[in-house]
């Protein structure tokens, strides 16, 4: 699929020349070697059919792959199931189905609940009928359920796989060393291996990704997802002080960060903003994709316009300055 750059639409801001080396281009990224290249802003379908109706879902849907967006993330227990519901819907409009890339989770539907090997041929039946396709690109195991036996999940994947079905295995809720233990399973028995890695990642939550999964996102090249970058919200800059409102119920957790270390992160993401004349928002998500292992950041959306502020991210270029000090302020 051709990228189409966002500028066409009028929302990403040029950039000023400034003293100091600006981060690479933010252009399409390959993950790991899968052969799959991917924008650098993915669409977090959490909020379709819970904060986002039907016609909101299809309008976000319709913007971001028009802009050149790509990756579309859910859960089959996401809304009950309505999240990939409305993601199908959209699905069947398009012309080209490959010219998206659909991830799902399985492992938390109350029909279709761990990773015994019932419950995922179960749930991916569940969610391809849902999602309106034929095969999910990247299916992640929804955190590591200790009442199934790893391998078992494992060749229930392989079968997927094997079928057509499925063409990526991915993890969410994974520590590092039950990654490196499905790649060994990988390497003696043939079994798949995790190709990707969706992970928390932002400037208020630093230390799971930073010190957990990193190591292993680089090694598998551009290997992570960062869910959540803005924080549920809170860097979208509406949150200063503790009586301020979250706009709807997609913010709720945005408030647990207001505080000190928030207030510092805050201020210093309205002095590298005014610098480069955008938003905090773009900020926040251009310093979450130029850390490395990061292959693109999955922003939730509820509304068209909100996901329009959102896309200029990939036009935002950060000097080393500029990422340093989001650094600093925002250690823990």
């Amino acid at each position: 699929m051709s990228y189409v750059c966002a500028d066409t639409y009028g929302w990403l801001m040029s950039s000023p020349t400034l003293d100091a080396s600006p981060s690479p281009s933010l252009g399409l990224r390959d993950l790991d070697d899968t052969g799959i290249s991917v924008h650098p802003i993915a669409l977090d379908g959490s909020v379709f059919g819970w904060a986002s109706g039907v016609d909101d879902t299809a309008k976000v849907l319709d913007l971001f792959h028009g802009s050149g967006g790509n990756l579309v993330s859910t859960a089959d227990h996401y809304a009950g199931g309505r999240s990939e519901i409305m993601i199908g819907s959209w699905v069947r409009t398009l012309r080209d189905r490959s010219s998206v890339i659909l991830a799902t989770k399985v492992g938390r539907h109350p029909d279709a609940v761990g990773l015994s090997s019932r419950s995922i041929l179960r749930a991916v039946e569940s969610s391809l009928e849902r999602l309106s396709t034929d095969y999910i690109d990247f299916l992640s195991f929804d955190g590591d359920h200790a009442d199934a036996p790893i391998d078992e999940a494992l060749e229930a994947v392989d079968r997927l796989i094997r079928e057509g079905k499925v063409r990526f295995l991915s993890a969410s809720g994974f520590s590092s060393a039950r990654i490196d233990e499905v790649a060994s399973l990988a390497a003696t028995a043939g079994y798949p291996e995790f190709r990707a890695v969706f992970v928390e990642y932002n400037l208020m939550d630093r230390a799971h990704y930073e010190t957990e999964l990193q190591a292993v996102a680089t090694r598998l090249g551009r290997g992570a997802i960062a869910r959540m970058p803005l924080a549920g919200g809170f860097l979208s800059d509406q949150f200063r002080k503790r009586d301020s409102m979250p706009d709807g119920i997609m913010f709720d957790g945005a408030m647990q960060y207001v505080g000190r270390r928030g207030t510092r992160v805050l201020e210093a993401l309205d002095t590298v903003a005014g610098e480069l004349g955008t938003t905090l928002s773009r900020v926040a998500l251009a310093w979450v994709l130029v850390k490395p292992g990061i292959a693109a950041a999955a922003v939730r959306a509820k509304d068209p316009e909100q996901l329009a502020d959102l896309l200029g991210a990939a036009g935002v270029g950060l000097t080393r300055q500029q990422a340093a000090l989001l650094d600093k302020v925002s250690a823990a």
